[in-house]
C-alpha cells in the first residue's frame, strides 16, 4: 500500500485505497472550483475549457433554515444571509478529469485550477470521485 502525505488530499487517497479501489487504474475525478457569482462562474468555465478541461457549471440555491424565516412579517420575502457561505446560494464550476489518482497530479491540477479561477474571484474547492 502506498503512503500518502498527511493532509486532506492524502487522507482521501488513503481512504480510496483502503476501500479496495485500484489506484493504478484511471478514475473520473471531479474537481470543484468555487465562484462568487454567475458571471464569474461563466468566465471561469470559459477559461477552464480554453485550458482543456471538461467543465460543468452548477448553481446551488442553498438551504433556508427555519430560523431564517421572518415570522413577524409573513409577506416579506425570506432571504438567506449572503455572508453565510455554508448554507447560502453558491456557484461551482466542476472539471471532470479521467486520471490515475496520484497525489502529485491531483495537487498540480488543483493549483492549475486555482491559477485559472483566481483572476475571476474563484478558487479550487476540493475534489472527489464516485465509487460504484
Amino acid at each position: 500500500m502506498t503512503n500518502y502525505p498527511d493532509d486532506a488530499d492524502g487522507a482521501v487517497l488513503a481512504d480510496l485505497a483502503a476501500r479496495g479501489v485500484d489506484m493504478s487504474s484511471p478514475l473520473l475525478i471531479e474537481f470543484a472550483v468555487a465562484a462568487p457569482d454567475e458571471g464569474s462562474a461563466n468566465a471561469i468555465a470559459k477559461a477552464m475549457r480554453a485550458a482543456g478541461y471538461d467543465t460543468e457549471i452548477c448553481f446551488d440555491e442553498g438551504e433556508l433554515e427555519e430560523e431564517d424565516l421572518d415570522e413577524d412579517d409573513p409577506d416579506e420575502d425570506d432571504e438567506l444571509d449572503p455572508d453565510d457561505e455554508e448554507f447560502g446560494p453558491s456557484w461551482t464550476v466542476f472539471a471532470n478529469v479521467s486520471m490515475i489518482p496520484e497525489y502529485d497530479e491531483i495537487m498540480r491540477i488543483q493549483a492549475d485550477l486555482d491559477r485559472i479561477a483566481g483572476p475571476h474571484g474563484g478558487q479550487a474547492d476540493g475534489w472527489g470521485t464516485l465509487l460504484e
